[in-house]
């Protein structure tokens, strides 16, 4: 098939440096160095061949990850990978796969947790393939040698439990001579090292077919059952608190609000994942968008591009400039956790409630709405979209997850509002409000001042933009507060208000990812007007979405919201020439992305109806059932007809 660049025109309407693009999405030259080389190495070994995963069997299609899991890491030890090239090239291979969980929570609890790494058995390179399992919701104390759990409900999920992992940091109540300590962590050794088989006491399987094609099915999840299985003292988490030789209970001073490090960590990372997702999205419905034509022929000339259609532009170039805003949010969330573990290990908390509702309200905010924008690009590929081969259904089933592991959504952005609640109710005492609150040290001002908007360009001044959104999320927070001062209890308050609350926590939310998108915006040298373009375009559509709440508060006027859907069209009808080149400085392989929607040389015709013959169904002309069912219904109406 002769290959021809199909976007070749589109890609020279750029005006921006695609290859300076390309940099600041990766974070440096380095890393983009790193990310094209292990690129390529995955895309060109067939052993990570992906695009027949939607039709695989249950079984096969987690033998196969298994495979590719142990292929993975042998690639790693024969090239010698360091650990970016490692964590890369899992990235790169793109399946959930049961060493998912190992190399991030589990590891990070081990790192937190322990007074050193675990050994690992052995004879095996890499600590154990573990997992972390959550008990304490059980509310049932066990001793501080043994772990007895009769109940399902709390073991049930973990990634890699159901038949891979061979230990687990399990999380349960600690009872010594009938005290109880709270809830402490274990490494509990799940199953034989020397068949695989459960050890004594220990009931583990996985817990069936989930959503989707392919998708999440790649993953065991497990559910898990002790029936007192004892555990050797040694194999407690030992760095925060301990239990002696004597079984006296002892806490270290180490502070217990060292283990907050891996929630934060892990929900940064989710962030990080989220603009990934979305932007694999986005890439897939803007090539196709351009490769698309449809009606609006004249004299019998070309069809009109679907993405020159406004109606496609305001659904998918909000969906873009967010992918770009989750991308540089999540390098800061990268930047806090690193400081609040730093402040931690010297005994200073000060930042870690701020960091805690940073990294829950934006794993909220990210996850919510990177499942609906992928669904969305689904839509804006029309009728392709549903096919596996675009991409996009297996993208949406492994990805909406995410809004419930690490945290149901709702119930993280109730935690936000009750940081923010807390942070209202402060102001009058003279403690100033610091980091992604210090607007609300201005709140006099912002409950009383309107935007000075007063014509569509005054839109692009970012001082604007930041005091409508400031004013939205201080006004929204300053009702609340007082809405709920005024219930008999403050947690009835909380009960009766909270999808206010969640709301509130939104507004708060966005103006953190607004903010963060302002701040770092001269530093994208070589793109500065495109990321302004892109900038403008995701807090003016926010503001259009939520007008209802900008209105309702005050904070702008009807005329100013007018006036900023006017200024939304302008940026459209910027975004436009770079609409091609802004998606491939996402530099993924067709590998990667795995759509035949999103090909780099937008081909994508004769390869959607090459990839049709490769389905199973296909393999004979005459389906198998023909003889049984079709011909003895058409044998039937025949002889009816004749009568």
């Amino acid at each position: 098939m002769e290959e021809v660049d199909h976007l070749a025109d589109e890609r020279s309407k750029a005006q921006f440096d695609v290859e300076a693009m390309k940099i600041v999405w990766a974070g440096s030259q380095q890393q983009l160095d790193v990310s094209e080389r292990i690129a390529r190495l995955v895309a060109s070994d067939p052993a990570f061949r992906k695009d027949n995963r939607t039709t695989l069997s249950r079984k096969d299609l987690f033998k196969n990850t298994l495979r590719k899991a142990a292929h993975a890491w042998k690639r790693i030890i024969e090239l010698r990978l360091s650990e970016q090239e490692a964590s890369m090239l899992r990235f790169y291979v793109d399946e959930p796969a049961f060493t998912d969980l190992h190399w991030c929570p589990y590891s990070i609890v081990s790192v937190n947790c322990c007074n050193g790494m675990p050994v690992p058995p052995e004879g095996m390179p890499c600590p154990m393939p573990g997992d972390t399992v959550d008990m304490a919701a059980a509310r049932r104390p066990v001793p501080c040698t043994a772990v007895g759990m009769p109940w399902l409900v709390p073991m049930w999920w973990p990634g890699g439990l159901g038949k891979a992992s061979t230990h687990g940091v399990v999380y349960a109540r600690l009872l010594v001579d009938g005290k109880d300590h709270g809830v402490n962590g274990f490494i509990v050794q799940l199953r034989s090292l020397d068949d695989h088989s459960p050890l004594p006491g220990i009931t583990v399987a996985d817990i069936g077919m989930k959503f989707g094609n392919g998708a999440y099915n790649t993953m065991d999840n497990g559910v898990l059952r002790f029936d007192h299985v004892r555990i050797p003292r040694d194999q407690m988490l030992m760095r925060v608190s301990q239990v002696t030789r004597e079984g006296k209970y002892v806490q270290s001073d180490v502070p217990r609000q060292l283990l907050y490090g891996t929630m934060v960590y892990v929900r940064q990372t989710i962030v990080a994942d989220a603009s990934c997702a979305l932007s694999r999205a986005v890439c897939i419905a803007t090539r196709y968008s351009a490769v698309r034509r449809q009606f609006g022929s004249q004299d019998g000339g070309p069809e009109t591009q679907v993405i020159d259609y406004k109606t496609q532009q305001n659904r998918l170039f909000p969906l873009v400039a967010s992918a770009y805003a989750y991308r540089f949010v999540g390098e800061w969330l990268k930047w806090l956790y690193t400081d609040v573990t730093q402040r931690l290990q010297a005994n200073d908390f000060s930042t870690l409630p701020e960091a805690h509702a940073c990294t829950a309200g934006l794993k909220s905010l990210t996850t919510s709405t990177t499942a609906d924008a992928i669904e969305e690009c689904r839509k804006l590929c029309g009728g392709h979209g549903y096919l596996c081969s675009s991409g996009l259904p297996e993208l949406f089933a492994v990805y909406v997850p995410a809004c419930t592991y690490e945290g149901d959504n709702v119930v993280l952005l109730l935690q936000v509002a009750r940081f923010l609640m807390k942070t209202v109710s402060q102001l009058g005492s003279g403690k100033q409000p610091v980091g992604t609150t210090a607007y609300m040290g201005r709140v006099e001002h912002l409950l009383q001042s309107c935007s000075d908007v007063q014509q569509a360009e005054d839109w692009l001044k970012p001082t604007a933009i930041l005091e409508a959104f400031e004013a939205r999320a201080a006004r929204m927070s300053v009702a609340c507060a007082r809405n709920i001062s005024k219930m008999p209890s403050q947690e009835e308050g909380f009960a009766e208000l909270s999808s206010d609350l969640v709301e509130t926590a939104v507004a708060h939310c966005q103006l953190i990812v607004v903010h963060r998108e302002i701040e770092t915006g001269h530093t994208r040298k070589g793109s500065e007007r495109t990321a302004t373009i892109l900038c403008n375009i995701y807090a003016l559509f926010l503001l259009h979405k939520h007008q209802g709440e900008f209105l309702a508060t005050g904070a702008i006027t009807p005329k100013q919201a007018s006036l900023a859907s006017d200024q939304l069209r302008v940026l459209y009808a910027q975004a436009r020439p770079n609409a091609i080149a802004l998606v491939d400085a996402f530099n993924y392989t067709d590998h990667y992305l795995g759509s035949v929607l999103g090909r780099y040389d937008g081909n994508v015709y004769p390869n959607l109806y090459a990839k049709a013959w490769e389905d199973p169904l296909n393999d004979t002309v005459v389906p198998d059932g023909y003889r049984e069912y079709i011909r003895p219904m058409l044998k039937q109406q025949l002889r009816t007809a004749r009568l």
